[in-house]
């Protein structure tokens, strides 16, 4: 999943960020970069309009509206893969889906918005539910655990739940552990090393965030963003050697290379 950025204060990536103040040249760079994370072997596109960073200042829908929707059209209008939009909003959602996006990515798991729920089901778009406590502002002062991967189970578990009581078929849902939201480094390094537990719990596709987190300093150090490609390249192959089934990246070029490679390991462990 190559990451599409429509917001001016992304904390990754500026070569990948929209600036949605210059509207039309930047529907054609979003496009161009779409092109190119397609052809450098991405399956699918994940478009976001409110950065999720911690700390970070949520925006109005309107204004989040007018970030994502021209993007969207025109990139699902060009690129053959399928789009995400991530929000958590559902006045978002519903039109961003009307627009040509496939998937919903929530970063809340339901838990800011329930009724995003019904949007999905009446669209029948897919959904992404990721695992976090509070919002950004405050998601620190909740990573607390007593049983890291059995609370993120439990609490991926009531999202799942409120999705089918919703009304969306469990087929079209995915579960993202959340790395890096709610979780200190230690509890980021765990879910990503026991994702195989998560993955028996829940019984769904895994989704893996790593790339360019802040949680890949303990281990080299610090450094801006963009500068965390090897280390992500760590934590991507890792994700594809414990079971995820889709890992969301910045650098797509190069880290489909990782994973290709990854994923052959894995399969040759697998035949024997």
């Amino acid at each position: 999943m190559g990451i599409l950025n429509v917001t001016p204060d992304s904390f990754a990536d500026a070569a990948h960020v929209i600036d949605s103040h210059r509207a039309s040249a930047d529907v054609e760079h979003a496009v161009a970069l779409a092109l190119q994370m397609e052809a450098a072997g991405a399956d699918l596109l994940d478009i976001g309009g409110e950065s999720t960073r911690p700390g970070a200042t949520p925006v109005p829908a309107d204004v989040e509206l007018a970030r994502v929707l021209p993007v969207i059209r025109a990139v699902t209008a060009r690129v053959t893969i399928p789009v995400s939009v991530d929000t958590y909003k559902p006045q978002v959602a519903a039109r961003a889906v009307d627009a040509g996006a496939a998937l919903v990515n929530d970063i809340s798991g339901l838990r800011y918005e329930p009724s995003l729920a019904h949007v999905v089901a009446r669209t029948g778009a897919g959904l992404i539910l990721m695992h976090t406590r509070g919002r950004s502002a405050s998601m620190y002062a909740e990573a607390r655990y007593d049983d890291l991967v059995g609370e993120v189970a439990t609490e991926l578990q009531a999202s799942i739940d409120c999705a089918i009581a919703a009304g969306v078929s469990r087929d079209r849902l995915i579960v993202d552990p959340g790395i890096g939201f709610a979780k200190r480094a230690e509890h980021s390094y765990g879910v990503l090393a026991r994702c195989p537990e998560l993955g028996r719990a829940l019984g769904r596709p895994l989704l893996l965030g790593p790339s360019r987190k802040s949680f890949l300093q303990a281990a080299v150090g610090d450094g801006p963003a963009p500068e965390r490609d090897w280390a992500t390249a760590a934590a991507v192959s890792t994700a594809v050697l414990v079971g995820a089934h889709i890992v969301r990246v910045h650098a797509v070029q190069e880290l489909v290379q990782v994973v290709r490679v990854a994923e052959m390991i894995r399969r040759a462990g697998a035949t024997g």
